[in-house]
């Protein structure tokens, strides 16, 4: 349940990112919001176990590795916007 809330959630950043403060609106929607989810999913599986403790059963909702993963969107989203300002990918 957690995963598919981290991938919406980063989905919805990438929406946010694309609509309303026009972030690399070369590349399109669909990717803005690919590259948010990937960006959940990136910060909730790897990132968020180096820095909290891990939940007591698997799967469970924990609102720190949403913090996390949500700080690791926005991170990856803009990290895609200065590639792709930078070098036109």
């Amino acid at each position: 349940m957690s995963t598919f809330l981290w991938v919406l959630a980063g989905g919805m950043l990438g929406w946010i990112a694309y609509a309303f403060l026009d972030l690399s609106q070369g590349r399109g929607q669909l990717v803005s919001v690919i590259i948010g989810a990937m960006g959940g999913v990136l910060g909730g599986k790897l990132v968020a176990p180096m820095f909290i403790a891990a939940s007591e059963t698997p799967g469970d909702f924990s609102a720190a590795t949403m913090v996390i993963a949500v700080i690791a969107s926005v991170g990856v989203l803009l990290l895609g916007h200065f590639i792709y300002e930078k070098w036109d990918v």
